[in-house]
C-alpha cells in the first residue's frame, strides 16, 4: 500500500483534506503532519486581531476534517527531509517515510540578518505566538503608554498595524504606532491607487511610516537602523516578508535563489517527480507568483487532483495561476480598500463583503 505523506496545514492542503473526504482515495495510506490541531485562514486574522472574529470563527479543525478524509493526523512539526531517502524527520523523534510527499509549510519570518531579532519583540508567524502576543500588547497598553513598531509595511505589516491600533484605542485607551519598511514604499506590489488610500488611513490614525529604512538590529530598547539611527520601541513586531524553512536546504530538492521549492505546473518539485509543494513554501518555475494566501487556495484543487494520480500512477494535470488578483486591505474597523486593477473602491460595504467570502471559505471546512 503506497503512503501520502502531507506535511503542513496550509490552505491548499486544507482543500485536499476536503476533496479526499469528498471523494475517498482507495488502496493508499494518507498521513498529515502540522504542528497544531487548529490551522487559522489568513484573510480573517487582522479581524481577529481587531477583535470582530472569535478563534473559532477564523480556525479550521484540522484533525477532525482529516478524519473526515479517512487520513491519520500527527501533530509535530517536520524538521528534516531526506529527498533520496524518502523519509520526514519529526521534532518529537519520529522518522516518517512516504511513496508520495506533498509540502504546505507556509514559511517563516524573514528577519535571520537582524541582529537580535530572535530575542525583541514576536514575529507574525508562527500564528499562536503572533496572537498571544498581540494579548500581552493590549494587556501592557492598559497599564502604560506603549511605543509599538512593526517591521515591514506589506499587506502583512499594514494589515496588522491597522488592527493592533484599533484593537489598542478601543479597549486599552492610546499607543503609538510607527511602521518600517526596506523598500521605497508601503504595499509593494499593490496598485499606486491602494497605495494612496492606505497612505491616507495611516495619517488619519497618527501612524507613523518609515519607508526606505533598513533596520540592522534590535535590543530591549528598541530597533537600530543603519547609520546607527535608534528608533525606541517597545514592543516591536517582525513582519518582514516570507522566508523558507532552513532545512529545505539541505532536503536534496532543487530550489530558487531564496530557497523554496521550485516546482513545475504541476506543483510537482522540478528535481522529484514523487515531491510536491504548494503555498508559500513553493514556487512555480514558469509561472512565478507573489507568497500570498489568495494564490495557496487556488492551488488545492489542482494538487488534490494530481495527489490522486500520482499515487494511481495516472497522468497529471497542469496549472496556471491567475495573472492577478483581488487586492484587499482592512484598516482595523469594519472598513476596507480593495482594487482591482486601477479600479478601486473602499467602504464599510467591501468589509461586510469580504467578511461574507471569508465566512463562506472558513465553513466549507467545517
Amino acid at each position: 500500500m503506497k503512503r501520502l505523506l502531507l506535511v503542513g496545514g496550509g490552505h491548499a492542503h486544507v482543500e485536499v483534506l476536503r476533496r479526499f473526504g469528498l471523494a475517498p482515495v482507495e488502496g493508499a495510506e494518507i498521513v498529515m503532519v502540522s504542528p497544531s490541531r487548529h490551522t487559522a485562514y489568513s484573510g480573517m486574522l487582522p479581524g481577529l486581531i481587531a477583535g470582530h472574529y472569535s478563534r473559532r470563527d477564523t480556525h479550521i479543525d484540522l484533525e477532525r476534517l482529516a478524519h473526515a478524509a479517512r487520513v491519520r493526523f500527527v501533530q509535530d512539526y517536520a524538521v528534516a527531509l531526506d529527498a533520496a531517502r524518502r523519509t520526514v524527520a519529526c521534532a518529537q523523534g519520529t522518522d516518517l517515510s512516504y511513496d508520495v510527499l506533498s509540502l504546505d509549510i507556509g514559511s517563516v519570518p524573514n528577519n535571520g540578518s537582524i541582529e537580535h531579532a530572535e530575542r525583541v519583540g514576536f514575529p507574525v508567524k508562527p500564528v499562536d505566538r503572533l496572537l498571544a502576543g498581540v494579548e500581552t500588547v493590549v494587556a501592557a497598553a492598559r497599564r502604560d503608554h506603549l511605543d509599538i513598531a512593526i517591521v515591514g509595511a506589506g499587506a502583512g505589516g499594514v494589515e496588522l498595524c491597522l488592527a493592533l491600533d484599533y484593537r489598542v484605542r478601543r479597549e486599552a485607551g492610546a499607543a503609538r504606532f510607527c511602521l518600517l519598511t526596506a523598500t521605497s514604499a508601503v504595499l509593494p506590489g499593490y496598485s499606486e491607487t491602494v497605495r494612496r488610500r492606505v497612505l491616507r488611513v495611516l495619517r488619519q490614525r497618527g501612524i507613523i511610516v518609515h519607508v526606505g529604512r533598513h533596520v540592522v538590529a534590535a535590543d530591549d530598547e528598541g530597533i537600530v537602523l543603519d547609520g546607527s539611527e535608534r528608533i525606541a520601541a517597545k514592543p516591536v513586531i517582525w513582519v518582514t516578508g516570507p522566508a523558507p524553512a532552513p532545512w529545505l536546504r539541505n532536503s536534496g530538492l532543487t530550489l530558487d535563489a531564496e530557497g523554496f521549492v521550485l516546482v513545475n505546473d504541476r506543483l510537482q518539485s522540478t528535481s522529484h517527480t514523487d515531491i510536491f509543494a504548494a503555498g508559500d513554501v513553493a514556487t512555480m518555475a514558469d509561472h512565478p507568483r507573489p507568497k500570498s494566501g489568495v494564490y495557496a487556495v487556488r492551488q488545492g484543487p489542482p494538487l488534490a487532483a494530481n495527489l490522486r494520480a500520482a499515487l494511481r500512477g495516472a497522468p497529471l494535470i497542469s496549472f496556471q495561476p491567475q495573472r492577478r488578483a483581488l487586492q484587499l486591505v482592512t484598516t482595523g474597523e469594519r472598513y476596507a480598500i480593495a482594487a482591482w486593477g486601477e479600479l478601486a473602491f473602499e467602504g464599510h460595504w467591501v468589509w461586510r463583503w469580504k467578511d461574507w467570502i471569508d465566512r463562506r471559505f472558513v465553513a466549507r471546512y467545517t
